[in-house]
């Protein structure tokens, strides 16, 4: 029984999160997890999800659990982000959504989590052509064609205290991509806008990449909108040509102006290119 503990103890660090699919993929079993729950050496912060104790259960320990542990291919995205790299003050709010971007729907019980947040998941396909490659890291790409360069483009790592692995997000190019897909409906476009003003240090070629990519006509002609808007120098520095912006014209905001350059509806007080 001790040789099991043990084991536990190397396997699942202090502080992370797994399910009980995890824990019987293991050998531990019901009976045996109910006798750790008992004796204090596991936590139990809502049915079917368990931990070794170590400081306050928060939605970053669990996300770094889902990614390192329990194998769930999801990075945080779009707002989430932007504000984890000091770039979303403008688009804080008071109800916390937690952003995740990946193919496999998420665990059930995250949701009775004592957290005080909601996750909320993208599917990268919506958004982006080769997604699949994002999860690929480590190796600089040799041509843009290069399946790494997507994982330099799509994915950077943030460390989050004591833990061995780091948690994978959105790069800020990407999570930009990801933000304006929740326009009109999930955000704002004065936000946004203010957002804008402050991405002074994107990297035209991760965002080269991402918007030839980027499957959402509406996404890459909000990007340029609010791109000429603050005219930032990496702007200059992207070559619009193979970027494909569709034809038509889209309304996003019922009432508003139509911008004569992209082709979509703003608001009234987004006035012309300052």
């Amino acid at each position: 029984m001790l040789g099991k503990l043990n084991k536990l103890e190397r396997m699942l660090p202090e502080g992370l999160v797994v399910d009980s699919a995890w824990m019987n993929e293991n050998g531990y079993y019901n009976s045996l997890r109910a006798k750790y729950v008992a004796q204090g050496r596991l936590e139990q912060p809502t049915r079917r999800a368990y931990r070794r104790p170590r400081g306050p259960l928060t939605w970053e320990v669990v996300v770094l659990s889902l990614q390192t542990l329990l194998d769930y291919q999801v990075v945080l995205c779009g707002r989430t982000a932007l504000e984890m790299q000091g770039l979303g003050h403008y688009l804080r709010r008071e109800t916390r959504t937690v952003h995740l971007s990946g193919p496999i729907k998420l665990p059930t019980w995250l949701d009775d989590l004592p957290l005080g947040v909601e996750f909320r998941q993208h599917n990268p396909a919506k958004l982006f052509e080769h997604w699949k490659y994002f999860s690929l890291r480590g190796v600089e790409p040799s041509s843009p064609q290069d399946p790494w360069a997507w994982g330099q483009a799509g994915v950077t790592d943030q460390t989050l205290g004591h833990w061995e692995h780091p948690l994978k997000l959105s790069t800020s190019e990407r999570a930009v991509l990801e933000l304006l897909d929740e326009l009109p409906d999930h955000e704002g476009f004065e936000a946004v806008d203010k957002l804008f003003e402050g991405l002074t240090n994107l990297s035209p070629r991760r965002l080269q990449l991402l918007l030839e990519d980027c499957k959402s006509v509406k996404v890459k002609r909000l990007f340029f909108f609010f791109a000429d808007r603050h005219g930032h120098a990496w702007l200059k520095r992207l070559n619009r040509a193979p970027i494909s912006l569709g034809s038509g014209n889209r309304m996003l905001v019922r009432g508003g102006r139509l911008d004569p350059t992209y082709h979509i509806t703003v608001p009234e007080t987004l006035d012309a290119v300052r």
